[in-house]
């Protein structure tokens, strides 16, 4: 799973973070959002889910991604 922020969009309120910390952290210049793990790993998928759809902006998106192994 990968997970993106809109930097665009993102207004700061801090809920990703505050939901998925281990995920998300805040910029401490604009207190935008930003991923801190890329790829997801499988065991915090569902908190970097749970953090995008805290989102009151919608900034952020999550895509499965498919394994090759």
């Amino acid at each position: 799973m990968r997970a993106h922020v809109d930097l665009n969009v993102c207004q700061g309120h801090g809920v990703c973070h505050m939901s998925a910390p281990d995920v998300f952290e805040l910029d401490p210049e604009d207190g935008h959002s930003i991923v801190v793990v890329d790829p997801v790993p499988p065991h915090l998928e569902a908190a970097a889910q749970l953090g995008a759809d805290s989102c009151p902006e919608r900034a952020i998106t999550v895509e499965r991604t498919v394994r090759v192994d």
